[in-house]
C-alpha cells in the first residue's frame, strides 16, 4: 500500500455547501442582530406602531381616525391600509435594498472579503449564509411590529374574523423581505455600487413600471408581491378609484408564488456563481 494511500484517510474533508451555509449563518446573525443598521431599522419600524396607537385613541373618543370621501374605515381596512402603503411598498423594499446589497459589498468595502473567502468553505456557501441571517433578522424586526399594529387597531370584536388575514400578511411579509433580500444580494456581488442601483429600482423603476401601462409591471417584484394581498388594496371611489385602477389587473395567487419563487431561486443561484468566478482586488 502505497504512503498517498495510507495518507488520503487522514486529510480533513471540507464542510459541504449546506454545513458551510450554516456556519456562516450563525457567525453572521448575531453581528447582523446587533448592527447599527438593524438597530436603525428597529427604530423605524416604530413609527407604525406609534402611528397604530394614535389611532387606538382617537377610536377610544369615538372619533374614526380615517375616512375616505365620508364613509368610515374601519379597523381592519385601516390595518391593511397599512399593510399596503407602509410595509408592502415601502418597508420591505428598503429592507431588502439596505441589507441585501451590503451581505458581501460591506465585506469589499471593510476589505475583509480575503480573509473570509480563505476559510475552506465554498463562496457561494458565504452568501447564502448570509442571506439566511438577512432573512431572520428582519423577520425578526418587522414580524412582531406588524402583530403590535394589528392588535393596536383591530377591535377585538374583529379578530375572530380577521386574524387569518393577519397570518396570511405574516406569510406575505416574509415572502417579501426573501424576494428582494435574494434579488439585492445578487446586485451586490455583481456591481460595485449596488446601494445606489437599488433604491433606483425599487423607488424609480418599480414605481414608475406600476403606474404604466402594458406589461412592463409584470417585470417588478411588487406586482407578484402586492397580487397576495387584495384585501388590503385601498377601495372606494374618487381619490381611490384612481388607486384600483393602477393595481386592478391582479394575478393569481398562484402565479404571484410561482414567480416570486422563480425570482428567490434564479437570484440566489447567479449570485452564488457569481460569488465564485469573482476576483475581488481591495482598492487601496
Amino acid at each position: 500500500m502505497s504512503d498517498a494511500a495510507i495518507a488520503s484517510p487522514l486529510e480533513p474533508r471540507a464542510p459541504s455547501f449546506a454545513t458551510s451555509a450554516v456556519r456562516v449563518y450563525e457567525l453572521s446573525l448575531g453581528e447582523m442582530l446587533w448592527s447599527r443598521r438593524t438597530i436603525f431599522m428597529a427604530l423605524v419600524m416604530m413609527a407604525p406602531v406609534i402611528l397604530a396607537l394614535v389611532s387606538r385613541i382617537v377610536q377610544s373618543f369615538g372619533v374614526a381616525p380615517l375616512r375616505v370621501e365620508g364613509v368610515r374605515i374601519g379597523g381592519t381596512g385601516i390595518f391593511g391600509a397599512i399593510v399596503w402603503l407602509l410595509f408592502i411598498r415601502f418597508t420591505i423594499p428598503v429592507l431588502g435594498v439596505f441589507y441585501g446589497t451590503s451581505l458581501i459589498a460591506d465585506e469589499v468595502d471593510d476589505k475583509t472579503v480575503t480573509y473570509l473567502f480563505t476559510r475552506p468553505v465554498q463562496r457561494g456557501a458565504v452568501l447564502m449564509g448570509k442571506y439566511l441571517a438577512y432573512l431572520v433578522c428582519t423577520i425578526l424586526v418587522v414580524l412582531p411590529s406588524i402583530m403590535v399594529v394589528y392588535f393596536l387597531i383591530v377591535p377585538f370584536a374583529e379578530i375572530g374574523t380577521s386574524f387569518r388575514l393577519l397570518l396570511m400578511d405574516l406569510g406575505i411579509m416574509a415572502l417579501g423581505l426573501a424576494a428582494y433580500g435574494a434579488l439585492f444580494a445578487l446586485v451586490g456581488t455583481v456591481l460595485k455600487r449596488p446601494l445606489v442601483v437599488g433604491l433606483v429600482f425599487a423607488f424609480g423603476w418599480e414605481q414608475l413600471a406600476m403606474l404604466m401601462p402594458g406589461y412592463l409591471h409584470r417585470f417588478t417584484l411588487a406586482f407578484y408581491l402586492q397580487g397576495l394581498v387584495p384585501h388590503a388594496m385601498p377601495s372606494g371611489g374618487g381619490v381611490t378609484s384612481i388607486l384600483q385602477a393602477v393595481v386592478s389587473e391582479t394575478p393569481t395567487v398562484s402565479t404571484c408564488l410561482i414567480w416570486l419563487a422563480v425570482a428567490i431561486i434564479a437570484s440566489l443561484f447567479l449570485g452564488a456563481r457569481a460569488i465564485e468566478r469573482r476576483e475581488y482586488v481591495l482598492e487601496q
